[in-house]
């Protein structure tokens, strides 16, 4: 295993039994991963694993990827490239699944597309996850990082602060957001900060979601192109433990590194009118989908869906989620602070208390 994530653990992140043909995830970055991992020797390739591999990339697209007029066109072009032998000076197998993976990301600005080549070999039938070695490898990476949950505190003056780096696999964080959730229940207004937030499952992201609305809501859908069916995803209507509710102000900090899963929330709670974001735009990878083996030493992330708002009827894909209030990330936290600040100085009947107040505000100015 290199020192990037190897698509299968990637996948793990954001495992998610949405259907019962193909793991469906909302992965982070792909060099997010344990920080132990050794790095991969290379191997030598010749034209014949060029070719499979370049075949098999143009099936994969041609039968899941999210937009078949895309799949057609970056087909067409890597058989052109191969044939105008592009490829025939890349005699190892890391440069090559670089090299693909730039040529698929440079055509589609697809952040989720990639090829990534494996030192020991992938055995066949491996498509849709990781082996059980790689489950548990991610297992331990996950419970090291406690699933996503960097902290939980509260601020002067009774904001609530939830500091989140992913959205792990509901089981393991269903607890851990109802436990969270019941520590800051009390606060006056809430601000999560996203502004490290790697990934994760689609179905915690709905579950957090979940606890900032009174009534189930309508948050976004998933269009399956390869199985073409639209799922539906709306808030729940009961929680385990408190429930939040959308009277009180919620705030997302947000910067560039924040990605797939975490900006599903960012942009659901935005559009939704529930959230404000401070900070940075977002990465901009939208799209869910699944590995898939190309070869014995290579595999793809193939996205095979893709949100669609029921306000804005479009997703973050290339783009980002923009921010509200635009800031530098390192100063996200304090902008968003003076914003509730202000918000909150102005209703404020207590003169030692506004006096203290407009303290705090001119010192984070």
């Amino acid at each position: 295993m290199n020192k990037k994530r190897k698509i299968a653990i990637a996948a793990a992140v954001g495992i998610s039994a949405l259907s019962s043909i193909a793991v469906r995830a909302w992965v982070g970055r792909p060099d997010a991963g344990p920080p132990h991992e050794p790095p991969q020797k290379d191997m030598a390739i010749d034209k014949a694993m060029r070719s499979e591999v370049i075949d098999n990339i143009i099936a994969n697209l041609d039968r899941a990827y999210v937009f078949p007029d895309k799949a057609a066109v970056i087909g067409a072009d890597l058989r052109s490239r191969l044939s105008h032998g592009d490829f025939d000076a890349i005699g190892s197998a890391e440069k090559f699944a670089d090299t693909l993976t730039g040529v698929l990301q440079d055509q589609t600005h697809d952040k989720h597309l990639e090829v990534r080549y494996f030192e020991q070999a992938v055995a066949e039938g491996r498509d849709g996850g990781p082996s059980p070695e790689e489950q548990a490898d991610e297992a331990l990476h996950q419970k090291q990082l406690n699933y996503g949950f960097a902290n939980v505190g509260r601020l002067h003056f009774n904001i609530g602060l939830l500091d989140l780096h992913a959205f792990s696999r509901p089981q393991p964080a269903a607890g851990r957001i109802a436990a969270a959730m019941t520590l800051l229940g009390d606060t006056d207004a809430l601000i999560i900060d996203l502004r490290q937030c790697q990934g994760g499952d689609p179905d915690t992201v709905m579950l957090l979601a979940s606890y900032l609305f009174d009534k189930p809501t309508h948050l976004n859908d998933i269009y399956f192109r390869d199985e073409n069916r639209t799922q539906e995803r709306w808030t729940t209507a009961s929680v385990p433990g408190k429930r939040y509710g959308q009277a009180r102000p919620v705030y997302l900090l947000t910067s560039n590194d924040t990605i797939s899963g975490c900006e599903d929330f960012a942009y659901a709670l935005k559009n939704a009118g529930r959230a404000k974001l401070v900070g940075e735009t977002t990465a901009g990878a939208a799209h869910a989908g699944a590995p898939h083996r190309l070869s014995a030493h290579f595999m793809m992330f193939v996205p095979s869906g893709r949100p669609i708002n029921p306000v804005t009827h479009g997703d973050w894909e290339g783009v980002g989620v923009v921010p509200d209030i635009k800031t530098s990330a390192g100063k996200a936290l304090d902008a968003a602070q003076l914003t509730i600040l202000r918000k909150m100085l102005s209703s404020e009947t207590d003169p030692m208390r506004k006096d203290d107040m407009q303290k705090h505000i001119d010192a984070l100015k």
